[in-house]
């Protein structure tokens, strides 16, 4: 079954990269997202014929990463995801026609190495793995529902509008990791004989939905690239995080698994440094260079 979800996996990265691609394009279409006015926002958004394909790619790259997740140990499944980020230059350089900067690449390249290093350094696991205490799943859920408002926030302030995007493609990302890892449970409650109408499944559909809108706003607000790489390495952090914290999966204990996995976190706040293309070379919204060669 590990093989199976590793092979899920795979196809979600490809899916969901795609998909975001699709989404960037059309949301700079459309009118700026307003979470005032979610509906009138969200039928604008589906009126472009871009937007409406790149959903509907994520749908079947969500599928393939809750099967996935299903059949497979949640770190397991990032460290295949984050390795998928990669993709997101190569879909943008050959299939879109945009430019990506060599500073991107080397974010993007580090970034996936950084996430995988965290992954590989821990003991090995065989089981889909989805018991968890309902109290640090609550606990661990709650916390990153505040990291991902505050982030919200955070890019909502004049001084960091340069930065908005990048911001709320993080945001985007923590709420979309915190999702996943309330999909990840329900899949246990279910495996263990519950129902699918669980506390969780509507923490995952209320994040979800969150997540849409500031992910929207975010690909109007940044270049390609950088957005859709912050939001997919959030998500991986948090489900790495949600693997380690509420599910169980063992973590390094050796001295050379826990320097591994140190040097692979820095080398992720590093990435998440470099994937910003500097102010000049961003076109802004509805552009199509995402980044200039450094």
């Amino acid at each position: 079954m590990l093989q199976l979800g590793i092979v899920l996996a795979l196809l979600s990265a490809l899916a969901a990269n795609l998909g975001f691609l699709y989404k960037h394009r059309g949301a700079n279409e459309a009118p700026a997202v307003d979470m005032r006015h979610p509906i009138k926002t969200g039928l604008a958004l589906w009126k472009s014929r871009w937007f409406a394909a790149g959903m509907l790619i994520g749908a079947v790259g969500w599928a393939f990463h809750t099967a996935a997740i299903a059949v497979a140990p949640m770190s397991v499944v990032q460290v295949v995801l984050a390795g998928g980020i990669v993709l997101v230059a190569v879909l943008a350089d050959r299939v879109f026609g945009m430019t990506v900067g060599r500073r991107q690449w080397a974010g993007l390249i580090l970034t996936g190495i950084g996430l995988a290093m965290l992954v590989v350094a821990m003991p090995g696991v065989d089981s889909a793995n989805s018991n968890f205490r309902v109290l640090g799943l609550a606990l661990f859920e709650g916390i990153l529902l505040t990291v991902g408002v505050l982030m919200i926030l955070g890019g909502q302030h004049e001084r960091g509008a340069h930065l908005r995007g990048p911001l709320m493609g993080a945001a985007a990302g923590v709420l979309f990791g915190v999702c996943n890892v309330a999909v990840k449970a329900t899949t246990g409650v279910m495996g263990a004989g519950g129902s699918v109408i669980t506390p969780w499944i509507f923490v995952a559909i209320c994040a979800s939905v969150l997540a849409y809108y500031i992910s929207a706003r975010s690909l109007q607000e940044g270049g390609a690239v950088e957005v859709i790489a912050i939001t997919a390495t959030g998500a991986n952090v948090v489900g790495i995080l949600g693997g380690f914290v509420v599910f169980g999966d063992p973590i390094a204990t050796d001295t050379i698994g826990i320097v591994v996995q140190s040097v692979a976190f820095v080398m992720v706040i590093l990435a998440a440094a470099l994937l910003p293309a500097p102010r000049a070379a961003s076109s802004g919204p509805g552009g199509g260079t995402v980044g200039a060669a450094a």
